[in-house]
């Protein structure tokens, strides 16, 4: 209708293009079901009034096949409202697609690259690390589900002081469990999970790493004194590679970095989060990728005290970073410069960083070196997962102790179970704080969200189950065939709800907000427990029983597609 009113003898044959249109699902059923505001956007380019295009529009497209009436609401909106049987079709497509229902083209094959998590090797993941995870693995999933192709990566530093440190803490627990009398420095790794590294160690190899605790007191009493904890780890791992030798350290520091990578992917796992791949930061050292990106920004290289710096300041960044120390070894700056330059040259349409709250800082100098290497910085998004508080009876729980003790993932996950912890992670928008309620996450009734979903669908099950133990059978094609009978306000809403899946699928993906497909199921959950508390779905007549069983047969689908999508469990029963 548009464009033959666009073209020539039409009354908008003028317009030079024909705009694009958008059609908007209503908040509000009296308003229609859809509405556009195009009459709005044409008028000042037709110089018309907007009523006066609503109504050439309205005449134009007076017979549209499903749509019951045309109507034209305030300054220059058109709504829709749709005959009941256009809804209907909707039954028969999600029945029909199952599992593939909210599939789509949209992604077109693009090649997405996605990192996320990347915690250092250091320690177990904690609460913090969990909402990256159950983010960024759905965030991947919705972005399949819409035709791209999505390669994920865990970017594991492994190269850096704070491995040493890990080693360094690991030998100190070592010694001390052989009964030396260690005095452990400020600014070294304290949990449990050292000491049972250690002990490991002690198990697998006896006392082969021992050192006497005079000999290590007397090297650390002949350098200078400080107040600095980092200068005090330093001279710390000085003495360790003095006494143990480079190879028995990187012994210790290789054992205790498997062993924490270990418990990371095993976590991870656990929690229904894989990678496609896990990239190590050392191979970037060894391969001669963190060469190669320092000479592709040689342009903006220069060298001061010793050391190679990268001049950010010409590229938006609030200060030029160093890219090789004065002692000769790279900084975490040049290791990303390499890491990012990797992702480029491997062809991705895409690449998205997921990084925490507390990584913002490294946006800017991303994409400084990004300008620096002459790539295309609109490439790469970077989003920003907020911090996570938990709650428990009303009050905050303490994340950390003195000791070094935190609230792991692993804790978490077994307090409240996987299919909570994966749903309250994504039910608020990312780059908001989220108060963790782990009462709330362990109720089992209505006010908890995964119960009142996942009970939605064990309630759908449990239906299938009365209708085998009846003797009876479910009829699809006679069902599709007299939807017409599902003629209650209550099956309409739910028809519409579930019309909505695929754009809600769809948006979440576009605007990278999984919390959108949470809150989706919520209402539809909400809308079938209404349903089945006020209508019987196995009523005597066998034809609109059937046509019943479709439409909540076809909620339980949509229920399944999107919990799976989200990494939470759809239970047949409860």
């Amino acid at each position: 209708a548009l464009l033959n009113l666009c073209g020539e003898g039409g009354a908008f044959s003028e317009l030079s293009s024909v705009p694009a249109v958008e059609v908007r699902r209503t908040k509000q059923r009296e308003h229609g079901n859809f509405s556009t505001n195009l009459p709005l956007l044409l008028a000042q380019k037709l110089n018309l009034s907007a009523r006066k295009v609503a109504e050439l529009l309205v005449a134009a497209l007076s017979i549209i096949e499903g749509v019951r009436e045309l109507k034209i609401a305030g300054p220059g909106f058109i709504n829709f409202y749709l005959e009941d049987t256009a809804w209907q079709a909707t039954l028969a497509e999600v029945l029909q697609k199952k599992a593939a229902y909210g599939q789509s083209s949209y992604g077109n094959n693009r090649r997405i690259h996605m990192e996320f998590v990347s915690a250092n090797p250091t320690g177990p993941l904690h609460v913090g690390h969990g909402r990256g995870a159950a983010y960024g693995a759905t965030l991947a999933a919705l972005l399949s589900t819409v035709g791209y192709r999505v390669h994920t990566e865990y970017y594991v530093n492994d190269a850096g002081r704070q491995m040493r440190i890990l080693a360094l803490s690991t030998w100190l627990r070592y010694l001390h469990r052989l009964g030396e009398p260690v005095v452990f420095p400020d600014g070294i790794y304290k949990g449990d999970y050292v000491i049972e590294i250690a002990q490991n160690i002690l198990e697998e190899k006896g006392d082969v790493f021992h050192r006497p605790w005079e000999k290590l007191a007397a090297s650390l009493a002949k350098k200078p004194q400080s107040d600095s904890s980092e200068v005090r780890v330093d001279q710390y791992l000085e003495t360790m590679t003095e006494v143990l030798g480079e190879n028995d350290f990187s012994f210790i520091q290789k054992n205790a970095q498997d062993a924490v990578l270990g418990d990371i992917k095993e976590d991870l796992k656990s929690f229904g989060v894989e990678y496609t791949y896990w990239r190590h930061e050392s191979t970037l050292l060894e391969n001669n990728a963190v060469s190669e990106g320092i000479q592709c920004l040689q342009e903006n290289v220069y060298e001061q005290d010793g050391a190679v710096w990268f001049k950010a300041t010409a590229f938006g960044d609030d200060k030029d970073r160093v890219l090789i120390k004065a002692n000769g070894s790279p900084t975490y700056f040049a290791t990303d410069v390499a890491y990012h330059l990797l992702k480029y040259k491997a062809g991705f349409d895409e690449i998205v960083n997921i990084f925490g709250a507390d990584h913002h800082g490294y946006v800017p100098r991303i994409r400084a070196f990004l300008q620096g290497l002459g790539k295309e910085i609109n490439k790469l998004t970077v989003l920003l997962v907020q911090f996570v508080s938990l709650f428990e009876q009303g009050a905050k729980v303490q994340m950390s102790t003195r000791s070094g003790q935190f609230v792991t993932l692993r804790d978490l996950r077994e307090k409240v179970g996987n299919d909570a912890a994966r749903y309250f992670y994504i039910m608020r928008k990312a780059d908001q704080p989220l108060d963790f309620d782990i009462s709330l996450a362990i109720a089992k009734n209505n006010e908890n969200p995964v119960y009142y979903i996942q009970y939605a669908h064990a309630r759908i099950c449990s239906i299938e189950t009365q209708l085998s133990e009846q003797g009876r059978h479910w009829d699809l094609s006679s069902g599709l065939e007299q939807s017409g009978l599902l003629a209650l306000a209550e099956e309409q809403l739910l028809i519409e709800k579930i019309a909505e899946y695929p754009e809600i699928i769809l948006s979440a993906a576009q605007r990278y907000e999984p919390h959108l497909v949470a809150h989706f199921l919520k209402e539809l959950a909400a809308l079938f427990h209404h349903y089945y508390n006020s209508s019987r779905v196995l009523v005597e007549e066998q034809v609109l029983c059937n046509a019943r069983l479709c439409l909540v047969y076809a909620v339980r689908q949509v229920l399944q597609n999107g919990l799976g999508l989200l990494g939470v469990r759809a239970p047949t029963s409860m």
